[in-house]
C-alpha cells in the first residue's frame, strides 16, 4: 500500500508517499481500506519528532479516518467485510489501509458521508471523554473553548449546545468568530483585541464560566483560573502556549477549582474502547438529528499531506482538513 512516511524529524516537506507494507491484523482487530483521514494539531508534532507514537503503534501519522473494512481478526464479531465505518487510531491514518482494535471502530453516522466522516473521531472521543466524562459539563452551565474555530473547537460548540450549555468562544479572527456564532457560539470574544478574562466576567455577571477546554497551556493557564466560577473545571487537552508556568494557588483553594489534564492517543486501549461505546451513545444521536454537523475545511491528496500539514500551521483554517488516498 502507499503510506505517508515521515523520512526525517522537520518541516512539511519531510513528508513523502512511499510504497510501504500493508499492514497485519490481530485477533481483535479490523482492517480498513481508507477513504479519507483527518488532520490533527498531533501529526504535526509527530512529524518535528516531538510525539512519537505509542508503543506497537503504526509508524505513519494520522489519528482517525474513515473507510471500508476489508478483513477481520477472528475475535471480531461485532464487524463485517464491508461495512463503512470510521475510527479512532494511534498512528497510521495517513495510508490506504490500517490495522485499528475493534473496539475503536464506529458506524458512519446517518446522514453523514463516508468522506466526511473522517471528521468526528477524534474530536468525538476528545471532547466527549474530556468535557463530558471528566469535566461533567451538564444543561445550564457555561463554557468556554479557546480556539473555536478548530476541528475540537467547532464540534465542542455544536456537542455542548445540544447539551443545553451556555457557550463561549476565543478565536482570532472576526471572519473565524462569525462562523462560531453560525454554528450555535453564545459570546465570541477575539484574543486579540480583547481580554478574554474581563469579557467572561462581564457575560456572566462577575461569576466567570464553568468548564474551559484549553489548548494553550502555560500561557493561558492564570488567565484561566481568573476565569472560572466557584467549583469550576479547567481541562487542558494542548501546550501550544508552552509546559512552564508560574500560577498562584490561593485562586484554586478560594474557587474550589479543578484542574485537569490529558490526551487520547496514549490511553489503553481498553480505555479507549469505553470512550468510543460513549462517543457512540451520546454524540452519534446528535449528529444523526443534524444538530452536529461535520466541519471540513478543504480535502487533499495524500500525495499533497505537506500542503495541508503547512495549512494547518498557518492557522488559516475553520474546522478538519481532511486527506484522501
Amino acid at each position: 500500500m502507499k503510506a505517508v512516511v515521515i523520512t526525517t524529524p522537520g518541516g512539511p516537506e519531510v513528508l513523502q508517499l512511499q510504497e510501504v507494507e500493508d499492514p497485519h491484523i490481530g485477533d481483535d482487530e479490523v482492517l480498513i481500506r481508507v477513504e479519507a483521514t483527518a488532520l490533527n494539531r498531533a501529526d504535526t508534532l509527530q512529524r518535528k519528532g516531538s510525539y512519537p507514537p505509542p508503543k506497537g503503534a503504526s509508524p505513519y501519522p494520522g489519528l482517525e479516518c474513515s473507510g471500508t473494512i476489508e478483513s477481520i481478526g477472528k475475535n471480531v464479531s461485532r464487524w463485517k467485510v464491508g461495512d463503512q465505518v470510521c475510527a479512532l487510531l494511534a498512528g497510521g491514518g495517513y495510508a490506504e489501509k490500517v490495522a485499528v482494535p475493534a473496539g475503536q471502530v464506529l458506524p458512519v453516522p446517518p446522514g453523514i458521508s463516508l468522506k466526511d466522516a473522517a471528521s468526528f473521531p477524534e474530536v468525538s472521543c476528545t471532547v466527549w471523554s474530556t468535557v463530558f466524562m471528566m469535566s461533567r459539563l451538564s444543561k445550564g452551565e457555561t463554557f468556554l473553548i479557546h480556539g473555536g474555530s478548530s476541528g475540537i473547537g467547532t464540534f465542542a460548540i455544536q456537542i455542548a449546545k445540544y447539551r443545553g450549555a451556555r457557550v463561549f468562544v476565543t478565536a482570532g479572527s472576526e471572519e473565524k468568530l462569525a462562523f462560531c456564532k453560525d454554528i450555535g457560539a453564545d459570546v465570541c470574544i477575539n484574543y486579540k483585541t480583547e481580554d478574554f478574562v474581563a469579557r467572561v466576567k462581564e457575560e456572566t455577571g462577575g461569576q466567570g464560566v464553568d468548564v474551559i477546554l484549553d489548548c494553550m497551556g502555560a500561557s493561558y493557564y492564570q488567565r484561566n483560573l481568573d476565569s472560572l466560577n466557584f467549583d469550576g473545571r479547567l481541562f487542558i487537552i494542548g501546550f501550544q502556549g508552552g509546559t512552564s508556568t508560574q500560577t498562584d494557588l490561593r485562586t484554586l483553594f478560594a474557587k474550589r477549582l479543578t484542574v485537569q489534564g490529558a490526551g487520547l492517543r496514549n490511553r489503553s486501549i481498553e480505555n479507549k474502547a469505553v470512550i468510543v461505546s460513549e462517543v457512540e451513545k451520546n454524540v452519534w444521536p446528535a449528529i444523526a438529528e443534524g444538530k452536529v454537523k461535520p466541519v471540513v475545511y478543504k480535502h487533499f491528496p495524500l500525495s499533497e499531506a505537506a500542503e495541508a500539514h503547512r495549512l494547518m500551521e498557518s492557522s488559516q483554517h475553520i474546522g478538519k482538513i481532511l486527506l484522501v488516498p
